[in-house]
């Protein structure tokens, strides 16, 4: 079995973590500052909740947010140098902890110095051949993404960019990284990913590869790329979706998808990450518990973004800084968080553990038991026989798991 069917990972966006000006005013907020050091105090604490891996969101130096790369060879000054960023390695490896980076590879930054100097020199430039530029257009027009400026697209379709894609990929998991979550993979034609992981493969065997997928045929995706996984983008939305609709039906016809994605890969999943609103606001803090023990009690590599088991709440906007809300700086170490998390940590490790106790559910299949608008029984079954139950009642926000000794956790 490999590590990552043992994986239950703590999320991180190191910029806001760790107290990183997002939008630098001038370059004194550019200055080499450790801050990389102030994740070391939390290692403990993401143990604590059970978790055994660690994944990052972007490190590398760029212009703002970190999904504008400069270099995707230096560490961002705002968060360190790379003996902080071995340090951090070195730290999670003697945990037992395994850690992910935030590839950006879709685009970078406008301010690229191979895309500065594509424009500069021409159509015919070897730094031409890296993106998509309207050379008609006065001045020249580049690809975006999503209809953002200051993030300028790659040209997938150039063996050049495959090759820098897999230099960067080996690089850092030759400093000692364990994988990567492929950010926008959707946005890239899947069969360029699969010549990429041909370059890194042979060298990093053990390596994990998850890319970040939103809609469409997951299993078709991962067969084409050659990833390891994606993100279940269907069970976050499906998940909150009916608690926060009351309606289980849109959940439990998820959860059939996600049994039939199971025969091809084990999915990443999540109710919370960077991207997006806070599970506890999207859902209400009464009714929270129950969409923690779909994500504990389902198949997946399980992930907890930052701030969550504290049950944190944030809106996403669709806004310049719209993301700051869920990207929050923390305290210097988990003695400075409110004690009112105290409740919904706790629930985290309790469910866990039951994770943890029955290590057979990461492929585990549900079977719908009862379906109503406003409660919901599934069975989930190992492929030893091994077998819970999960009741999850929405007017008395509680759920109950059963086992074949009886009841094992409720709440």
């Amino acid at each position: 079995m490999h590590w990552s069917e043992h994986a239950i990972f703590w999320q991180v966006y190191p910029l806001g973590f760790t107290g990183a000006p997002v939008r630098p005013s001038g370059e004194h907020e550019r200055v080499l500052t450790h801050r990389l050091g102030h994740l070391h105090n939390w290692l403990e604490h993401a143990q604590s909740l059970g978790c055994n891996g660690l994944m990052l969101g972007p490190v590398f130096t760029s212009s703002t947010h970190g999904y504008d790369t400069l270099d995707h060879f230096t560490i961002d000054p705002r968060l360190g140098d790379e003996g902080d960023f071995d340090a951090l390695v070195a730290a999670c490896h003697e945990r037992g902890i395994k850690i992910l980076l935030d590839g950006v590879f879709n685009h970078v930054g406008a301010e690229h110095p191979l895309y500065r100097a594509a424009l500069e020199k021409g159509p015919d430039s070897d730094e031409a051949r890296f993106f998509r530029i309207d050379w008609t257009q006065q001045p020249p027009r580049a690809a975006v993404f999503e209809g953002h400026g200051s993030l300028v697209a790659l040209n997938h379709d150039e063996p050049a960019v495959a090759e820098l894609v897999a230099d960067v990929m080996s690089h850092w998991l030759s400093r000692g990284i364990d994988g990567w979550r492929l950010d926008a993979a959707y946005a890239i034609r899947p069969e360029f990913w699969r010549g990429v992981l041909e370059r890194v493969r042979p060298d990093f065997g053990e390596a994990w590869f998850v890319g970040e997928m939103i809609h469409g045929d997951y299993a078709d995706y991962v067969n084409r790329s050659g990833l390891d996984s994606v993100t279940q983008y269907e069970l976050w939305k499906s998940t909150w979706s009916a608690l926060q609709d009351e309606n289980f039906f849109e959940l439990d016809w998820t959860l059939q998808r996600h049994n039939q994605w199971l025969e091809h890969f084990v999915p990443q999943t999540f109710v919370g990450n960077h991207d997006v609103t806070r599970i506890a606001t999207l859902v209400g803090q009464d009714k929270l518990p129950l969409a923690l023990a779909v994500l504990f009690t389902v198949a997946g590599v399980p992930s907890i973004y930052s701030g969550d088991e504290e049950g944190f709440t944030a809106t996403k906007y669709e806004r310049e800084g719209g993301d700051d809300e869920v990207r929050p700086t923390f305290p210097s170490g988990p003695d400075g968080l409110s004690p009112l998390g105290a409740d919904v940590r706790r629930l985290h490790q309790d469910l866990v553990g039951l994770r943890r106790r029955h290590p057979w559910l990461v492929h585990g299949r549900v079977q719908q038991l009862e379906l109503r608008n406003e409660a919901y029984r599934y069975r989930v079954t190992g492929e030893g026989g091994e077998w819970i139950e999960v009741a999850l009642d929405i007017p008395a926000r509680r759920f109950a798991i059963t086992g074949a000794d009886g009841l094992l956790l409720e709440r």
